[in-house]
């Protein structure tokens, strides 16, 4: 179990930045394998923290991992700001489109995994980006993030 733990959070301070791994994964963690013994999916206290994805050996967030990253970076990093106004959408697991997008994390890449908050920093969701951040701020149509998991 010490490696698998040792593996997840070499892989979210690769994924995330420095101190990411100890933020998302206590000692306390469990591991679900799939049937060849590779790690699937880490929760800790009954709660789901992040997915391992097979294909590209990147972890996706749960909600849980979201607020652990979102209280241990200073803002904006790793997440995509959006206006107040479309905060009851996004938390019910919409889209984010680019002209809602006010603020971003200038190092997101297109297929980051990242956290959805509205201007005054509140959890709304995890995503995917669509776009990097250049390009949610210079757009005004299109999907920016596509909504992995939604607050409600």
């Amino acid at each position: 179990m010490a490696d698998n733990l040792k593996i997840v959070r070499t892989i979210a301070d690769y994924q995330f930045g420095q101190g990411a791994g100890k933020a998302l994964f206590p000692e306390t963690c469990k591991f679900i394998l799939s049937s060849n013994g590779k790690i699937r999916q880490i929760f800790d206290k009954g709660k789901r923290i992040a997915t391992l994805k097979a294909d590209s050996g990147l972890l996706t967030l749960s909600i849980e991992g979201a607020k652990r990253l979102q209280s241990h970076f200073p803002f904006p990093k790793l997440r995509v700001v959006v206006t107040n106004e479309v905060s009851d959408f996004i938390a019910e697991g919409k889209s984010v489109f680019a002209k809602h997008v006010v603020k971003v994390d200038e190092r997101i890449r297109a297929n980051d995994e990242v956290i959805v908050v509205n201007e005054r920093d509140e959890l709304l969701a995890t995503g995917k980006a669509i776009l990097s951040a250049f390009e949610m701020l210079l757009m005004k149509k299109g999907v920016a993030v596509k909504i992995r998991q939604a607050i409600r």
